[in-house]
């Protein structure tokens, strides 16, 4: 799994090819134990998280929409993308 970005904990990944399980733009978020996968728009669509930092991705990913769309075309191409940092 291609990692985009890791802070607080947390591990934010993209899958290549990845658009059949959700059929939509969304990333891969590991912290510890917990395991979801979270739309671009914010929406929890499969595992589970902290509400706290459920709260922390939903904002990074606004902060970082552009980019992250912009890594979400290319990863569904097969195409590697540039990590983004986390917020500051």
């Amino acid at each position: 799994m291609p990692e985009l970005s890791r802070f607080g904990g947390m591990v934010i990944y993209m899958l290549f090819y990845d658009t059949r399980q959700h059929n939509k733009p969304h990333v891969h978020v590991f912290y510890g134990d917990y395991e979801a996968a979270i739309g671009i728009d914010g929406e929890l669509l499969a595992g589970s998280i902290p509400r706290k930092q459920l709260k922390i991705i939903v904002g990074w990913l606004a902060f970082h929409e552009e980019e992250v769309y912009a890594a979400w075309n290319k990863a569904v191409q097969g195409e590697h993308f540039e990590k983004i940092p986390p917020m500051k």
